[in-house]
């Protein structure tokens, strides 16, 4: 409040950007009720996706004007002046209608009439601005629409080109998840930097005492409905804090469902405590509805762009959240993906999806530093592991739902394009530039992290057989052998490389394991099981040489 009422401020606008959720528009409303006991609220204006009479930019300038020119009356006629003589004005460009039905107007009072009129305007959820249908110069809407971000741009720029003038009043305050548009204005170069005052809630706004208050408020107006004062606890309230994790979304759902009229608060309050994910109970309903829009925004956006050649963005943003593939065991740590870089190379992308995986995501996700067991050093982590839960649950995510073994199936993928890949070397390098080779932090480790997790995941599968059958045509079990046995000098620096994968215990893992799996693959794809099962019993034979002492079996 301090810098709204501060009209001696040389920063006019303030910008108030937090994850989904974050309580940005409990804090703007709270701002709204103090500027509207002082005297000073021109307008405040609520964006909404879920609202069609408030989610487009074609609304808001009309409401700013409307709403100030509630104000002063010479204002008003002024303004309805300037819509009587150009009917047209609200197809116009958003800079245009803010210089004449807002920035005209003012101009023409007296300064100090302008300056004793109350000032301060308030917009919540600019990132919930949607692209309205471009209309053509006579008028008539398109079959076209403004892309969200466009629209979203051409306001921020409008309020900074037309309200921010030296000789208007105004003061702004805009709360919005930090979405593409609005981060990119925030940022170096952009059309906001420098003149913006901007408070980041995700990272330096502590929600827990809020939203503990916002329960305690909400269940005590539920008891003096029932006429139960007492039908929750404040235990009861320290629960669903801790379970928000600084998240206002969480606990301001949580009191939506619990506060139905239909049912008993008690036993709802009873269903979201002892809630699990295969309950029927659906207490989160408006959460998921919150993660759908914004995960389907931002999977049209990526995917209009195909960066990178029609990817599935689902697929890679659950490869980057760290959380799904993240080791939670000493057993697993041996599968996890730590180089710089790693999955981008592994998964064939032309550079880190990241950053782009995330521009209209910024409000979900952030990047995570390296914390020593990620298995990624730049993964993405979300700010709320309710995001995680969405995901990770079908019934809750429905078509954005993305099976973890469909992640491990794809993965098997890469790895065997991977081996498949390094064919040419394995005929035309010498040993050296082998050596120099698997140097390489990012194309040497994918390699061998390829080949040492063929086993472990293919062994599992069944739904396969045609990946393999293509493999084997196109040589790669006769790749495989060069790597694994070191009959050459590719095989030779492959085994120094990968000196743990040569543990006795390990590579027998690996070679019995594919020896078992061709048996089996043998009976389904008779030509290409054959194939397999050569080399397969070949590593048998050489890893008994070698570790166990024995002669192989003489396996039929």
């Amino acid at each position: 409040m301090g810098i709204i009422k501060d009209r001696s401020h040389p920063q006019r606008i303030l910008c108030m950007t937090g994850a989904a959720g974050a309580g940005k528009s409990a804090l703007e409303q709270s701002v709204a009720k103090c500027c509207e006991e002082d005297g000073i609220l021109g307008c405040a204006y609520f964006i909404s996706a879920a609202d069609s009479s408030r989610n487009t930019a074609s609304t808001i300038v009309p409401t700013i004007a409307y709403q100030l020119g509630l104000k002063d009356p010479t204002l008003r006629g002024s303004i309805a002046a300037a819509v009587e003589h150009d009917s047209l004005i609200f197809t116009k460009s958003l800079q245009t209608q803010m210089d004449i039905l807002i920035v005209r107007p003012f101009e023409s009072l007296q300064s100090s009439v302008c300056d004793a009129l109350p000032y301060a305007i308030l917009i919540d959820g600019l990132d919930e601005c949607q692209g309205d249908p471009i209309r053509a110069d006579d008028g008539r809407p398109s079959t076209a629409k403004y892309r969200s971000e466009d629209r979203q741009t051409e306001l921020l720029i409008a309020i900074k080109n037309s309200l921010l003038k030296p000789n208007l009043p105004f003061r702004i305050f805009l709360a919005s998840r930090p979405e593409l548009a609005v981060h990119t204005a925030l940022g170096p170069g952009g059309s906001l930097y420098g003149l913006a005052y901007h408070i980041p809630l995700s990272n330096k706004y502590d929600a827990t005492e809020d939203m503990r208050r916002y329960l305690r408020r909400r269940f005590q107006d539920i008891g003096l409905r029932i006429d139960k004062p007492h039908w929750f606890t404040e235990g009861n309230i320290d629960t669903l804090v801790e379970a928000g994790s600084g998240q206002f979304v969480y606990v301001a759902t949580v009191y939506k469902y619990v506060s139905d009229p239909r049912a008993s608060p008690v036993e709802k309050l009873k269903a979201v405590l002892e809630w699990k994910p295969d309950h029927a109970t659906r207490p989160f309903e408006a959460l998921d509805m919150l993660y759908r829009n914004i995960l389907l925004r931002a999977k049209e956006a990526y995917e209009a762009v195909d960066i990178h050649n029609g990817r599935d963005f689902l697929l890679l943003l659950k490869f980057f959240l760290t959380e799904f593939l993240r080791p939670v065991s000493a057993e697993q740590w041996r599968y996890s993906l730590t180089c710089p870089d790693f999955v981008t190379t592994l998964l064939g992308l032309e550079s880190d999806p990241s950053e782009t995986l995330i521009l209209d995501l910024r409000s979900l996700v952030y990047i995570e530093e390296d914390d020593g067991y990620s298995l990624f050093t730049h993964g993405l982590a979300a700010y709320h592991k309710s995001l995680y839960e969405f995901m990770d649950e079908s019934s809750r995510a429905k078509d954005l739902y993305v099976p973890y073994d469909t992640l491990c199936k794809h993965l098997l993928m890469c790895y065997m394009q991977r081996i498949l890949n390094c064919s040419k070397l394995v005929m035309k390098l010498t040993k050296e530039d082998f050596r120099s080779f698997y140097d390489d932090p990012v194309d040497g480790e994918c390699l061998s992290h390829s080949v040492f997790h063929f086993q472990p995941f293919l062994s599992s599968r069944n739904d396969v057989d045609d990946e393999l059958v293509d493999f084997t045509q196109k040589d790669g079990w006769r790749v495989l052998d060069k790597l694994i046995c070191g009959d050459g000098n590719f095989g030779m620096c492959f085994k120094d490389h990968l000196e743990v994968f040569y543990d006795s215990d390990e590579l027998g893992d690996w070679v019995l394991g594919l020896f078992d799996y061709a048996q089996s693959f043998k009976k389904r794809r008779r030509k290409a099981g054959k194939t397999m099962r050569k080399y397969t019993k070949k590593w048998k034979y050489l890893w008994k040489e070698l570790y166990a002492g024995s002669d192989s079996d003489s396996d039929s």
